[in-house]
Parts: C-alpha cells; sequence; structure tokens
C-alpha cells in the first residue's frame, strides 16, 4: 500500500505525474478483468471438461474450485467477484484524475461516481428481472447492484480524503463491520452466532429489503454486507494510488503489491480464528484474503504487461475486459451455452468433448471481438 509519502488527494496531481497523461492507463487492468470475467463467461466450463479429459481426481478437484464453499471457507472460485470490485478501484485514481485534467467540476465529478453507481443498481434489478414488473417476487441486490454501491461509496470517499484517510476508512470499514456483527444481538439468535439465517447481515435482510431474498432468509449480495465490500473497493484504490506514482520503479510497485498482499493474506487468516472467511457475509477476514490474492494477480499482471511489456498473450483477455459489464448483461439475456451447441451440432461425434465445451466461450469472445474492432466500448 502507499506509503504517507505519496499521500495526496485523487484530484490533485503533482507535476512529476502529469507527463503520464492518458498514457497512464494501465494495460494490465483491462487483461486482469478479462481474466476475471473468463471463467464466468465459459471459461471454467473448458478447464472442467479439460480435468475430466485427465483423469477422475483431477477432475473433482478442477470442480471444487469452480464452486463456492456451501458457508465458510474460501476457493478459487470465490476470487471472481472481489478481484472485479478491486480491479474497479485500481481505476478509479486513473480514471478520476483524468477528468480533473480535463478541468472537470468536483461537482461534475462526484454526479459522475453517483451515477453510474445507481446506473449498476439498476441495471442489476433489470438483469434479476425488473422488467417483469413482479415487484412482490423481485430480488432487489444483485452482483451489479453491489458493483455499484461500492463503486459509488468507495468514490466517494476517494473524491474526499487523502491516502491516510482512505486507510483510515478501510480499517474502520473492516473494524466496525466485524464489531457490529460480533456484538449486536439478533433475536432468537443473539450475538456472534455465524450460522446461516442466524446472523445480523440475514436479519437486516430480511427486516429491511422489500421483494424476495435469494437464499430465503439471507441474500449474499444483501445490504449491510455491502459495507465491507467499500473495502475491496478501496483496497484497489489504494494499488491504484501506488501505481499512479512516477518516482518508484516498475519493479518496486510489483514489489510492493506483492508484500501488501502477503502482509494482507496473513492478517486475514489470522482474524479468520474470530471472524470466518466467508463469501456469503462478505466478512472482513474475507475482504483481506480476496483482496490479498488480487493483489498478487495485479502485481503479476501489471509486471508482465506493463513493466516488462510482455503483452500479445494478454489480448485474448483485453477483448473481454474491455466489455466485462457488457458480456456479464448480454448472458443474463441471450442463451450462448443453448446457441453453441445448435452451432456445433455437427462437431459433437467428431471433436473432443473438452474442445466442445469452448463454444461458448468462443462465440462470446467474437461477439467481443467485433465490438472491438467497431471501438464500441459500453461503459456504465
Amino acid at each position: 500500500m502507499p506509503s504517507p509519502d505519496s499521500e495526496r488527494s485523487t484530484t490533485e496531481t503533482s507535476a512529476e505525474e502529469r507527463h503520464l497523461g492518458d498514457s497512464a492507463r494501465l494495460e494490465s487492468l483491462d487483461a486482469l478483468r478479462g481474466f476475471d470475467m473468463f471463467w464466468i463467461v465459459g471459461g471454467s466450463a473448458v478447464f472442467v471438461a479439460m480435468a475430466k479429459a485427465i483423469g477422475p481426481g483431477f477432475h473433482e478437484w478442477a470442480v471444487a474450485n469452480t464452486e463456492h464453499p456451501a458457508w465458510n471457507g474460501y476457493t478459487p472460485w470465490d476470487q471472481i467477484f472481489p478481484l472485479f470490485m478491486f480491479v474497479a478501484g485500481v481505476a478509479m485514481p486513473f480514471s478520476l484524475t483524468k477528468r480533473v485534467e480535463r478541468n472537470e467540476s468536483r461537482a461534475a465529478l462526484h454526479w459522475h461516481v453517483i451515477q453510474r453507481g445507481l446506473i449498476l443498481v439498476l441495471l442489476g434489478m433489470i438483469y434479476n428481472g425488473l422488467l417483469l414488473f413482479d415487484f412482490e417476487q423481485l430480488r432487489y441486490p444483485s452482483v451489479l447492484g453491489r458493483i455499484g454501491l461500492g463503486y459509488l461509496f468507495a468514490g466517494l470517499i476517494v473524491l474526499n480524503t487523502r491516502v491516510r484517510g482512505q486507510i483510515l476508512c478501510v480499517i474502520g470499514l473492516l473494524v466496525g463491520y466485524w464489531a457490529a456483527m460480533r456484538f449486536i444481538p439478533v433475536p432468537e439468535y443473539g450475538a456472534g452466532d455465524w450460522e446461516p439465517g442466524h446472523t445480523l447481515v440475514g436479519y437486516v435482510d430480511r427486516m429491511v429489503l422489500p421483494g424476495t431474498l435469494y437464499k430465503t432468509i439471507r441474500d449474499p449480495e444483501g445490504l449491510l454486507s455491502t459495507i465491507p465490500s467499500i473495502a475491496t473497493v478501496l483496497m484497489g484504490a489504494l494499488a491504484g494510488h501506488w501505481l499512479r506514482l512516477s518516482k518508484p520503479s516498475g519493479h518496486e510497485k510489483a514489489a510492493l503489491l506483492v508484500i501488501s498482499g502477503i502482509i494482507s493474506l496473513i492478517l486475514a487468516s489470522v482474524w479468520n480464528i474470530w471472524f470466518p472467511i466467508n463469501k456469503n457475509l462478505w466478512t472482513s477476514s474475507f475482504v483481506l484474503h480476496t483482496s490479498g490474492w488480487s493483489l498478487l494477480l495485479l502485481a503479476v499482471f501489471y509486471l508482465i504487461i506493463d513493466v516488462w511489456r510482455f503483452k500479445r498473450w494478454a489480448f485474448f483477455f483485453t477483448v473481454i475486459g474491455m466489455n466485462a459489464i457488457t458480456v456479464y448483461l448480454v448472458r443474463g439475456f441471450v442463451d450462448f451455452k443453448g446457441i453453441a451447441e445448435i452451432v456445433f451440432a455437427r462437431a459433437a461425434h467428431g471433436v473432443h468433448p473438452a474442445l466442445m465445451s469452448g463454444g461458448e466461450l468462443l462465440l462470446v469472445w467474437l461477439m467481443l471481438y467485433a465490438m472491438y474492432r467497431g471501438k464500441i466500448f459500453l461503459r456504465v
């Protein structure tokens, strides 16, 4: 994480940083975002199919690691959602600073953050069936909604605080969330009960949220558990501040990301003793654990792509990452898997099942590639 010496508001730009201009965009961010989305848009199906072709033991391991734990614990599949939010945070200091350099007012900056966050919330509800107009059965929380709210509140914090203030906000959010979960009693269950439906998170969702909940008595994208997800975005923003600095070398930047990631993983393991790593609750230990892995992944992508300039291999992921929200939404309404089964039906008897499983991924990527070539980038 950035040192106190690097502290400055996102809206302030030093003379030594101004030369970065539009070139300050990290190419590794689009690739990392695309790598993240790759697993959702068909990559996991290819991985599992290949594992099955190798052998039953590897297949069982692959299946177990492309599913969420029932409750406590962590698998790589849990990393996808927080990594996306983390990457959104990393991009924040770059995108907001560019707007400042275009002489946008503070009011315009605030409105941009608020508007983008609320549009994502709306898109999340549309994804969940808002256009059916059955408001009693509608699930209001959503993945896009959590991304939107996390971006909104983290963005306002970044706009109005310096780096030290953002670090304090992360600490306050994580400790405050733990304290609320640990000490505020829930009717019938008391305080500090981490069982499904017994927590303060589930109670608040049942009492406050309209419509239906994903798990009937709780929702993994519910209201209270959105609070610590703001810290996930802020962790990314802190990494973004560090990467924007011009003085440290690229290797030094990558090294600090690795050190920060390892420290975050250690802290998560310790906190896990009292506050279990749990995606459903988005616990404070979960934030630290997933942010640790996100920092390590960012370090690898940044070092290879932006420092060593080995980037041709990442083009496949970059195409996905440039329209990540678009492909997430489109897959909610277009059955690419079903289309692939029809399109490649004749090949089913002549192509290995592991290759056939990539049909959905191929169609999705070709659509995104056409958008990329046409410079069509749908941004919220």
